[in-house]
């Protein structure tokens, strides 16, 4: 495939076309180094309008090269024996280079032969994440409560399938940064493994801190009993990803037994009810995970003054995984406001005063946790 010159998308007459051709261009030089497969894509769809034109059937703030690419990976996940699917790294152990003549027009003939279902898929669906890799983050801070206050009830805004409700079912292994330093396992065997690389004093417990009841809460909830709507989960993590792929899958398959408890809602109006059904029993914890930025900046002060309100009347704590960049309205410490990282924040409210602790730094992912 000829690389596109950076200024390709600037020939281009119609603004529309230029700026959705810039779109691909700007994604493939962002994506390099974490995704070749679809920034070698991005390069060769920003050169061809009747491909980047394919975005148009999608709702004007959904139209984004990476939906354009989880639509046709969820076709090709469909279809794993189809000729595409040969540069797929998820789906193939020997998968065809990045820099194959043949990869722009495979998949050309492949979207065109299917146009009516990817033009439904363009016009309906949304990327959607549930990162399980984001649990091993927050374990430690659950451990840490629990020893503080006991039994945790586990409240997921923005909980997408609820995978992450799961927290407790899966396998923790947190290994220090330094060669020969010791790992140290927290729950399982479970199917699911999440590997964690640690910097600092992490806090990670002796052993899974006791949740007595957990819930999550989503607008637009993801049912992963449901073939096609976990394929649609699948679809939206990057193939070169391979890793994430397949725990999530693994995690998918789990959740069809444990079944995670959750509810369509809005994060504001949903939030007062979920607390008062949680902590009826339990010490409420609400968690949130690169959700926040979805809101807009109104939305996410009303969310932080409805967990004040709650907070006046009774013990409450917010585990908080977000970019203060993106998010600028969330408690985080100084010299982390503003910056583009995966700040984690725990907020207390204890006899109705707030703290609030910004306690790591961490990959958005949860690959490693640099603890402050």
């Amino acid at each position: 495939m000829e690389p596109l010159r950076g200024d390709s998308a600037a020939e281009l007459v119609d603004p529309l076309d230029r700026a959705l051709a810039q779109q691909f261009v700007n994604f493939a030089s962002t994506s390099a180094r974490r995704a070749p497969l679809y920034s070698a894509l991005a390069r060769g769809v920003a050169a061809e309008p009747s491909l980047f034109r394919l975005l148009l059937h999608a709702p004007a703030e959904q139209q984004q090269p990476v939906l354009l690419f989880a639509c046709t990976h969820h076709l090709v996940l469909d279809e794993p024996r189809s000729e595409l699917a040969q540069w797929y790294p998820n789906l193939t152990t020997d998968h065809r280079r990045t820099d194959d003549p043949e990869l722009l027009p495979t998949f050309r003939r492949f979207v065109e032969a299917r146009a009516t279902e990817l033009t439904w898929l363009l016009s309906t669906r949304t990327t959607q994440t549930n990162e399980v890799g984001r649990c091993g983050l927050f374990l430690p801070v659950f451990g840490m409560l629990a020893a503080e206050v006991g039994t945790l009830g586990h409240i997921d805004i923005g909980t997408s399938g609820g995978l992450n409700l799961l927290l407790d079912r899966y396998e923790y292994r947190y290994r220090g940064e330094n060669e020969g330093e010791s790992v140290s396992v927290v729950g399982g065997p479970s199917t699911v493994v999440l590997e964690v690389s640690t910097r600092g004093a992490v806090p990670v417990p002796d052993s899974m801190p006791v949740i007595g009841t957990s819930l999550g809460i989503d607008r637009q909830p993801v049912d992963v009993t449901d073939p096609i709507e976990s394929r649609w989960l699948e679809a939206c993590v990057w193939p070169d990803q391979a890793d994430r792929f397949h725990r999530l899958r693994a995690a998918i398959e789990l959740a069809t037994i444990a079944r995670p408890r959750v509810r369509s809602g809005d994060a504001i109006a949903g939030l007062q009810p979920a607390v008062a059904e949680v902590g009826t029993r339990c010490h409420p914890v609400v968690t949130n995970s690169w959700v926040l930025n979805y809101l807009t900046p109104t939305q996410r002060i009303a969310y932080l003054n409805g967990l004040d309100e709650i907070g006046e009347r009774r013990d409450l704590s917010w585990i908080l995984a977000e970019s203060p960049a993106l998010v600028p309205e969330i408690p985080v410490d100084e010299d982390l406001a503003g910056t583009d990282v995966t700040a984690m924040t725990l907020v207390r409210w204890r006899g109705g005063t707030r703290t609030c602790e910004t306690v790591a730094v961490c990959h958005p992912h949860g690959y490693w946790i640099n603890w402050r």
